[in-house]
């Protein structure tokens, strides 16, 4: 009798658990195509949507790249650290008590490894204002791609 390894089964749902795990939901909201790809999905920027997960009445809005072809449409292509981040107060806003700056509020895989787009949440109490920051975690040469926006706390 002929048993197979499942070690390769078993690795991969660990790997792709992994990936998946820290990642939190983004609702897509639309794209345009950038470049058009013969064989797989065109390059495109994606539009998607999250609210904080910890601050009800914030909703932030990204912009980013999204590399198509064979290997984008198999998930082995390296997005671009190009993003966009444009967030809103959309209700009443209620800060918890244990609120901590640069506390990561999504996290969205770039690549099959080692990069990810990630927005970090800060809070300017003399002003009075939320602060989103999207980056990627990869280096480039120089400095990070980044943008910022600033969320006004507002009475509702």
């Amino acid at each position: 009798m002929r048993f197979l390894n499942p070690l390769p089964v078993v690795t991969g749902a660990l790997l792709g658990g992994l990936l998946s795990a820290s990642s939190l939901h983004a609702e897509e909201i639309g794209s345009v195509d950038t470049v058009f790809k013969m064989f797989g999905a065109n390059h495109k920027i994606v539009i998607e949507a999250f609210d904080d997960p910890r601050i009800p009445g914030v909703t932030c809005h990204l912009s980013r790249a999204k590399t198509g072809g064979i290997s984008g449409s198999l998930g082995l292509a390296e997005d671009t650290s190009d993003a966009s981040i444009a967030c809103r107060q959309v209700g009443p806003i209620t800060l918890p008590a244990d609120l901590n700056n640069g506390e990561r509020v999504f996290k969205q895989k770039t690549s099959i490894l080692f990069k990810s787009m990630q927005v970090v949440r800060f809070l300017d109490q003399k002003r009075n204002v939320l602060i989103y920051l999207v980056y990627s975690d990869k280096l480039v040469e120089g400095s990070p791609k980044n943008s910022i926006s600033s969320v006004p706390i507002r009475p509702w």
